[in-house]
Order: structure tokens, then sequence, then C-alpha cells
């Protein structure tokens, strides 16, 4: 029989008093220890930390995430890493982390993290458990370093912090960031798509779009090039770059061939496409329909990075059911609705 392992809970924050409390109690049943490195907090985040039962620790901010993590790791020192952030929370399957005290550490638990208040929902896979001699690099958007595999474990990590209050507090820390990591590795497609997303979250779809076609161009193969690929096809419609957009469709089409979220993205861009040309509407919302009933043949895919749900299922049926009805086939429509209701519908 295995030796217990320890399992630590690792955070860093700063000046997160209406958060860190939320995420403690979330962890504080499954963990043997909590540690939140504090990185110049001036409200009262440290002193609850510690009501919450967390040992607090301090250190200068140097504009270095990975830095912080790993100084925060070095200070946990367990078998186990639960790495989360003060704007996130175990949501669900905690009896699976708990249950590593009895796991070797020879892998990397990938946790699925659910976004709750942001516009378009969606959620990742994320590797946030970490054997006890992992450490990070970058110095934001940092990344475990290891060559263990990664294991997706059943457990869910609510995450918030994509809320607009929330994004209007971090306008810009991360660009300078960002900028900075990337004149040191400019051929970093991943740092090229991280960018992207910092600048659609603030609708600079100019600037989202040539940033996601510089990592389009850099990339190979990896878990993140759906979610690039529905992203890169929403900016080029916010810029009515439509024949661009069909164009790189047509091209990612055998790689995204099981991705709802590419499909109902190109039919959001071909729908807008006929309402910018109405002189050729027919055949773009016939395009449009097609993307729209393959999103819906696909059906849900969660385990893709960046899956928003509802797009291979009622939020692709929604779209279809209204160009169906503006075509005059509101049974056809009705039927749709029916069969693919909005969650509301099923409450």
């Amino acid at each position: 029989m295995s030796s217990r392992r320890r399992l630590a809970l690792v955070a860093i924050a700063r000046d997160e008093a209406p958060r860190i409390g939320r995420l403690l109690a979330s962890a504080a049943p499954w963990v043997d220890d909590m540690l939140v490195l504090d990185t110049g907090s001036r409200d009262a985040t440290p002193a609850l930390a510690r009501a919450a039962g967390a040992r607090v620790a301090h250190c200068a901010w140097r504009d270095d995430f990975a830095a912080a993590r790993n100084a925060a790791l070095d200070l946990a020192a367990a078998d186990w890493h639960l790495v989360l952030d003060a704007d996130e929370w175990v949501a669900d399957g905690g009896a699976q982390l708990a249950a590593l005290r009895d796991t070797a550490p020879g892998f990397v638990g990938a946790l699925n993290l659910v976004e709750h208040g942001a516009a378009s929902g969606g959620s990742d896979w994320i590797s946030r458990v970490l054997p006890g001699a992992v450490r990070y690099a970058g110095r934001v958007h940092e990344q475990p370093q290891h060559a263990l595999p990664v294991r997706r474990l059943p457990v869910v990590i609510g995450h918030d912090g994509y809320a607009p209050e929330r994004m209007a507090a971090k306008r810009g820390r991360n660009r300078a960031l960002l900028g900075a990591e990337l004149a040191l590795r400019p051929d970093d497609a991943y740092l090229w798509y991280q960018l992207g997303k910092d600048c659609a979250v603030y609708d600079e779809h100019a600037e989202a779009a040539a940033a996601f076609e510089r990592a389009q161009a850099l990339r190979s193969p990896v878990p993140w090039q759906h979610d690039l690929a529905a992203r890169q096809l929403y900016a080029l419609k916010k810029l009515a770059r439509h024949a661009e957009g069909l164009a790189l469709a047509q091209r990612l089409l055998g790689e995204c061939a099981e991705s709802p979220d590419f499909f109902f993205a190109l039919g959001d861009l071909m729908l807008d496409w006929a309402a910018h040309e109405p002189q050729h509407g027919a055949e773009r919302l016939a395009v449009a329909q097609q993307a729209w009933q393959q999103a819906l043949a696909i059906g849900e895919r969660p385990d893709l990075v960046g899956a928003v749900p509802g797009r291979g299922s009622w939020l692709a049926a929604h779209n279809l059911a209204v160009v169906m009805e503006g075509l005059g086939d509101e049974a056809g429509a009705a039927t749709l609705r029916t069969r693919q209701p909005t969650p509301s519908a099923r409450d």
C-alpha cells in the first residue's frame, strides 16, 4: 500500500479580499495545507487568508507570475500542489483531489476550468495539479515545465476573473507583460494567441486579428487550435473581413472538423456577410445554415479547449431557427427549438 502524500493548495494573491475566502473555503476540505503568497496587498487579504486557515507568506511583486508561483511552490513543499488563483474555486470533484494523497506523483493533473460571468462562457482544461518538483516558466500566461503525462481529473474549477467589472480592473495589466515576453520569444505561437485573447476582451478586434494570424502562422498542432480558429473567425467578422474569414475556414476545415465552436463561428461570419451584402444573401445564408447544422451534428465537445456551452446544441439551433423563420419556415423553426431548447426553457 502506498504511503500517504501531502496535498497543498498554493495561491498567489494581491488585494483579493472579496474572493480569497471563497477559494480557501472551497479547497480546505480536500487538502492538507493551504499556502497563500501575498504580493503586496493593501487590503485585508492576508488577514482573511489566515482566518480561513491558510499559511500566509509575503514577497515583492517583480512583474513575473512564474517567479511568484515558484516561490509559493517552494514554500508549500508538498508532494502534490493544487495551484489556484483567488478568482477561482473548487466547484466539484473535491474528493478526486483528496484521493491524490494515495497516488504517486507521476503525472500532471488537468482540471476543467469553467467560466462564470463572462460574456462568452466557456471552459478550458488547465494543468493545475503538479507533482512537488514541477515549476513554472513565463512571466505571464506561465506554464508548468515538465515531461510528464497529463491526466484529466474529474474536477471542476469555477472562475469569474473575466466578469466585466474584474476585466476593467485588470485592463492593461497583462499587456505589458505579454509585450516583454514576446520581445524575448517573438516566435512563440502561444504568446501571440494569448495576446489576441487579451485584445479581444477589450474589443480591440484589429489587434486581436493580427495576433491570431501570427499565432496561426507559427503554431504546430496544439490543443488550443480549435479555440484559436473560432476566435480568429470572430475577430474577422467584427472587422467585416468576411472573405478572409471564409478562406481561413476553408483552410482549417480538416483540422477543425470535430469542433462545434469552429462551425458556429463560421455560421456567424457568413450571416454577417449576408447582412453586409444582401445581393449575395441567399448563398451566404445557405453556407451559414450548413455550418450551424454541422455544429449540431457534432454536438457539444466540452473536452476541447475554449469550448462554449451551447454551440453544439441550443445556440446553433437558435441561430438556425431565426434564419428559418426569416425564410418562412416557422414550423421547422418551432420543431428545432423543441428539440434543442434553451437552458431557461428546460427549467
